[in-house]
């Protein structure tokens, strides 16, 4: 198999009415992104107390679900971060960890609504769905702070301290998904952009959703599409790709990476299609909540599949 042909075959055709549970999970999805990109809005270091308001949000919501939050607390750029982290306990294969997340920080100067407000409320969403159920793997949900510049791929990068201790710690993380800026959908004939040396293999509309991994995490970019395209009516993509070529290692699978654990991206490819990445004009109102909720409802069944798999 080359590595950009992936199991299974993309979604074709008119995409179908969303069910009452899709029009509910649309719903909480608006509700919680309105919250964390329209109410507070900018959250970074430049910004402490928007930053602080975004993981107390984060955490109170994990509350009410009954999680117990997990924090780990670090200083950059004079400020404290926090990643938060909440668990599922796992049955029989408990000490096989599979961790979704998604960071939480905009970059300074964007409301950073689809960068990654997606990713979060997507995030929470799956908190929401996973509870109470009593999977097989262990299921860890975590909300990273500092993915954006001027932390980017350095050492206080907030996945990269977690992932550093997840392996300090020896821990068995089997598999990592990280949702990045999954908002952004687009039927326009030429709306998707790649780097030069993917864009025979890729088609021109952006109206898919991309999983993204390094050519070691093959095996599980395999693994999620296949389940995605079993499960949900939505076009995928997917690659298992050098991690040098751009784009591929953007988001915080890439600490994962460093740390020796197969870990993936989850994404509309960013700034390959979204025309207000990284502006301004990175708000609410741009993002697809249909397409989302969609998305979303394929992502249960993915880590479904993950927690339970043989």
């Amino acid at each position: 198999m080359a590595l950009t042909e992936m199991p299974g075959e993309s979604y074709r055709g008119p995409l179908p009415e969303l069910t009452a549970t899709q029009v509910k999970l649309r719903n909480a999805l608006k509700s919680d992104l309105t919250r964390i990109a329209g109410v507070i809005g900018e959250r970074n270091v430049q910004h402490p107390e928007n930053y602080a308001a975004a993981a107390l949000f984060l955490e109170k919501s994990l509350g009410e679900m009954g999680y117990d939050v997990e924090r780990q607390e670090y200083r950059a750029g004079g400020q404290a971060c926090v990643n938060l982290s909440a668990t599922v306990a796992g049955g029989d294969r408990a000490d096989q960890i599979v961790v979704v997340g998604a960071h939480y920080d905009s970059l300074s100067g964007t409301p950073g609504a689809n960068d990654n407000g997606t990713g979060v409320v997507a995030t929470l969403a799956l908190a929401r769905m996973f509870a109470k159920q009593k999977p097989q793997r262990t299921l860890r949900l975590v909300f990273f702070a500092n993915e954006e510049s001027p932390y980017f791929q350095t050492s206080q990068m907030g996945s990269l301290v977690y992932a550093k201790a997840c392996r300090a710690k020896n821990e068995n993380i089997v598999a990592m998904l990280s949702l990045e800026t999954i908002g952004y959908y687009s039927d326009a004939k030429n709306s998707q952009q790649y780097p030069s040396s993917l864009s025979a293999a890729y088609p021109s509309t952006g109206n898919f959703i991309g999983f993204v991994g390094n050519v070691e995490s093959k095996n599980l970019v395999a693994q999620c599409i296949d389940s995605f395209r079993k499960h949900a009516k939505f076009p995928s993509e997917g690659g298992a790709l050098p991690g040098n070529i751009d784009g591929v290692g953007w988001s915080d699978h890439w600490a994962f990476w460093q740390a020796n654990y197969p870990a993936i991206m989850v994404t509309d490819t960013a700034p390959f299609r979204y025309p207000h990445y990284h502006k301004a004009s990175d708000t609410i109102d741009k993002v697809d909540y249909e397409s989302m909720a969609r998305v979303v409802t394929g992502l249960e069944a993915v880590v479904a599949d993950l927690l339970n798999a043989n």
